[in-house]
């Protein structure tokens, strides 16, 4: 129990640059809080304390706004940002490693008993106000930008943005996705046709990027074709804080 919450802690670390201490994520983070909750709740309802578990969430919703249905099965270092709003059904299945930020639905679409909510594979993002409806599936290290609708499978490895969302796997797209990454920053898995301005020129500063790196890449090879080392001024060259933008949009 201890070593679990140990590795939920420090998994906030990895994906949230404004926390500082553990104590601070302990005691400050609301999905700290809820995901603690619903690991005794989902202990309770799966040995049948059913009313306990569901009184256990419903405590949970009440100090931390995320409402978990003790029948949901989470798995390890799940992490929500902010957390306010986000509701997770009875039959949704989480991976490891899953991001939800805050407003994020994985609803049924159906009141008929049975499987009824997403399967979210391992190192999903779902972006703020996502809703993903239905017992889908949303594949490993795909992402879901802000306010989409999911109401059909995510490919894994993709990204789904709009309403109702559609798959975004231009070459483009993948080359930003891995250029964020190597930066540590995941723009709330916002994609280039959104209108919000902040997005679209984030987005440009990383296909900037992405064009540099390949020029640069290609200049070098020049040079150590031509026998030109410059390894000794590469060395001193600046350092780019990887954790910069995270910093700067928090």
């Amino acid at each position: 129990m201890f070593s679990r919450l140990r590795e939920d802690i420090l998994s906030v670390f990895d994906r949230d640059p404004a926390a500082r201490t553990s104590w601070e994520v302990l005691t400050c983070y609301p999905g700290v809080h809820a995901l603690i909750l619903y690991r005794l709740a989902h202990w309770l309802w799966t040995h049948q304390f059913r009313w306990l578990g569901r009184f256990v969430s419903h405590f949970a919703r009440f100090i931390s706004g995320i409402e978990i249905h003790p029948g949901a099965t989470i798995g390890r270092r799940f992490f929500i940002d902010h957390g306010m709003g986000v509701v997770i059904g009875e039959t949704a299945v989480i991976g490891d490693d899953v991001t939800l930020y805050h407003g994020v639905t994985l609803g049924g679409t159906s009141w008929n008993k049975g499987r009824r909510h997403p399967t979210v594979e391992s190192g999903v993002v779902i972006g703020a106000g996502a809703k993903v409806l239905g017992p889908i599936m949303v594949g490993a290290r795909a992402k879901v930008g802000s306010n989409a609708v999911v109401v059909k499978d995510v490919p894994a490895g993709t990204t789904a943005v709009g309403n109702p969302a559609r798959i975004i796997d231009t070459e483009q797209a993948q080359k930003r996705e891995e250029k964020a990454g190597q930066m540590g920053f995941s723009a709330y898995a916002l994609a280039s046709n959104q209108d919000d301005p902040l997005a679209k020129a984030i987005h440009g500063l990383l296909d900037h990027a992405v064009e540099t790196d390949r020029r640069f890449e290609l200049l070098l090879k020049k040079l150590e074709s031509a026998g030109v080392s410059v390894e000794d001024e590469l060395a001193t060259a600046d350092k780019f804080d990887p954790k910069y933008l995270g910093k700067i949009v928090d």
